[in-house]
């Protein structure tokens, strides 16, 4: 079966988070270096994609907008079918995916000598024009999918053992409950497909750590002025000075 994405019915209404970045697809239109790496940290240990943008342009640049703004942070991989792909991109949170589900991405162009071969990265799909989040990773030469429209992105340039390890006991079965997966969240799949596995974190490679808090430096403690020798009583004394 190929990778392919859920249908465009049965979105799950919820109350929408307070991350605007999520929610606002249209808004994440930059366009994507000519290449760029993203780093995934998961459950089973880290991984590297290289991508590059004349692979796929429109696919380069939604990847790269997604990364940016978190959004494959605590995805599950919850298609990893042993000897043909991993897939994930459906958020645990039901307000992004219901957001994301008609966001889609024009189809690009094959590139001559650019397949689905093992560590390439491609977007699923239901058809013609309708990839939004959700990928997959080739565990194998998949080149027979090459013709069906599956364009890839980018490839997997370390850590492909990492996603060897990935849980595929499951096989195919999550596949068709992608509709319950969108609509029930992490909550659903970690009751329903729990042993599945997941990103921590997925990081624009070389993006600039978050700044160390700053350490307010302790309030200097003033000095008392050093005591006034008073004038003998004779003396007049002078005026106070303010």
């Amino acid at each position: 079966m190929a990778p392919k994405a859920a249908s465009k019915t049965g979105a799950a209404k919820s109350v929408a988070t307070t991350n605007p970045k999520l929610l606002t697809p249209a808004a994440l239109k930059a366009p994507a270096p000519p290449e760029f790496k993203v780093k995934f940290t998961t459950t089973k240990g880290d991984f590297v994609l290289d991508v590059h943008r004349d692979w796929s342009p429109n696919g380069a640049d939604r990847f790269y907008n997604l990364v940016r703004v978190g959004y494959f942070d605590n995805v599950r991989f919850f298609r990893a079918v042993k000897d043909f792909m991993v897939q994930f991109g459906l958020s645990g949170r039901i307000d992004v995916n219901r957001a994301w589900l008609s966001a889609n991405i024009k189809d690009d162009p094959a590139k001559a000598g650019i397949g689905n071969k093992r560590g390439f990265i491609s977007f699923a799909a239901a058809g013609p024009n309708t990839r939004t989040t959700q990928v997959f990773i080739n565990l194998v030469d998949n080149s027979r999918l090459d013709p069906m429209g599956f364009t890839p992105f980018g490839e997997v340039v370390d850590g492909m053992d990492t996603i060897d390890k990935f849980y595929m006991d499951y096989g195919d079965a999550p596949s068709s409950d992608q509709t319950n997966i969108m609509n029930g969240g992490e909550a659903y799949v970690a009751k329903r497909w729990p042993n599945t596995d997941k990103i921590v974190t997925a990081r624009l490679a070389g993006a600039p750590a978050a700044p160390a808090p700053v350490k307010k430096a302790a309030p200097a403690v003033k000095k008392p002025a050093p005591a006034v020798k008073k004038a003998a009583p004779a003396v007049k004394k002078a005026a106070e000075t303010k």
